[in-house]
């Protein structure tokens, strides 16, 4: 083989190495929650075969709704291999998602893993934009299975009139989630709280009178943040 194509090869191949969770070597690799770390790895380290027990591969972290009392009415609880010890190594993670009704979880992305997301309970509208900006949105049903692409900004809101619950498996042991719509426009709490009660007084008011709501009758939200 020519030189400059053994050396193409070889460097292409570490490029998809680098960019990839690293194949498990060993059966299992659980997680050693008690390990000190004293250098830095791409992982976690792993507990002595002697000490691997069946508990290593159960979690219950997704068995409890989450706490929907917030602004998006909604929550999300990533497992990753730092909390699941069975993880450790095998490239997965999976998570779990509350939807109140009218929640939302905002757009975001997991850099280093696609989402399967599958509906357990309600109906969901999920989506993603890919880098032309195109939309790609359907209507979830209970049992209904939906797939991310890995990096690609994404979301899911509840569709329905009752609580909403999904689970999804991620092909990375540790995801990671950037939110873009957070990051720029997420609200203080303080102010979030202001908005709710400023929120609820207007509904109170409009029912009293039995009128509508009219350009008068909205609260000047910028007044009290």
């Amino acid at each position: 083989m020519h030189p400059y194509l053994l050396f193409s090869f070889l460097f292409f191949l570490r490029i998809k190495i680098c960019l990839a969770d690293s194949d498990n070597i060993q059966d299992v690799c659980p997680t050693d929650m008690e390990a000190k770390e004293t250098i830095f790895i791409n992982g976690y380290p792993c507990k002595s075969p002697s000490n691997i027990s069946a508990s290593d591969f159960k979690t219950t972290q997704v068995n409890h709704p989450g706490d929907t009392d917030n602004f998006f009415r909604s929550s999300m609880n990533i497992v990753t291999a730092a909390d699941f010890p069975g993880l450790n190594t095998l490239g997965l993670s999976v998570s779990r998602i509350d939807l109140d009704v009218d929640g939302l979880i905002l757009l975001h992305s997991h850099p280093r893993a696609s989402e399967v997301l599958f509906v357990f309970k309600g109906v969901i509208t999920a989506g993603f934009l890919d880098t032309q900006n195109q939309l790609f949105q359907r209507n979830l049903q209970e049992g209904d299975v939906f797939v991310f692409p890995q990096g690609l900004l994404h979301f899911c809101l509840n569709a329905g009139y009752e609580p909403a619950v999904t689970f999804s498996v991620f092909n990375s042991q540790n995801p990671g989630l950037v939110s873009i719509a957070g990051a720029m426009f997420e609200p203080e709490e303080h102010d979030i709280k202001k908005m709710i009660k400023r929120i609820t007084s207007l509904s109170a008011s409009k029912t009293d009178r039995g009128g509508d709501v009219t350009q008068d009758t909205i609260p000047d939200f910028n007044s009290e943040l």
